[in-house]
């Protein structure tokens, strides 16, 4: 029982009040890039998950049972540098073969999925907090379906700020970094709520 609830905990921390987006600031660029489409901002975000879940499958295992018994854990950057890209790669040709209008949408930031340090804050932060599988596989799951409702959540507000009677030095980018400003403070008002076992 105790697993599990260690499990739970650290997928809601991970998911609202250690929001990595808007906690940490990490994946801000497809964050802001993405998010004027709906449409893209979802493919983005499930992006995201997978990839985040199969690097946190990957690469736990990769440093505690590879990297440490060979004695080289200060290469552990580069290997999960190099699962990430592999990732992203099969990501990519798979929304390319079964979404291409998708895949146009997302243009440039699904290469950067690679270098998105959201994803490579999660699997060196499971390693550098000394996690065990379970828990870093629910920080995975939690930091990735976060990124996912963050992204999605911004990209719905921003379509309506589109049509909306914003002034004119606020119309874009301005007010699309006040509403994440705006959404942040409210997740930071979940931080008070975190079980306290």
């Amino acid at each position: 029982m105790e697993i599990f609830i260690s499990f739970l905990m650290a997928i809601l921390s991970s998911m609202l009040i250690d929001n990595v987006v808007l906690s940490k600031f990490y994946g801000i660029c497809p964050f802001l890039g993405v998010s004027k489409k709906v449409k893209s901002s979802l493919g983005m975000g499930i992006a995201v998950v997978f990839v985040i879940l199969l690097a946190t499958l990957i690469c736990w295992p990769l440093y505690n049972y590879v990297l440490i018994p060979a004695g080289i854990p200060y290469m552990d950057t580069v290997a999960y540098i190099l699962v990430i890209a592999s990732l992203v790669q099969l990501v990519g040709l798979f929304i390319k073969k079964y979404s291409p209008s998708l895949y146009k949408s997302l243009g440039i930031y699904l290469p950067l999925i690679t270098t998105n340090c959201a994803v490579l804050g999660v699997v060196q932060g499971n390693t550098d907090q000394g996690l065990s599988f379970l828990e870093a596989l629910g920080s995975g799951l939690g930091t990735s379906i976060g990124f996912l409702i963050v992204i999605v959540t911004f990209s719905c507000i921003r379509v309506r700020l589109e049509s909306a009677n914003t002034p004119k030095a606020f119309k874009g980018l301005p007010i699309a970094l006040i509403t994440a400003a705006i959404m942040a403070i409210a997740l930071m008002g979940l931080r008070g709520l975190f079980y306290q076992g």
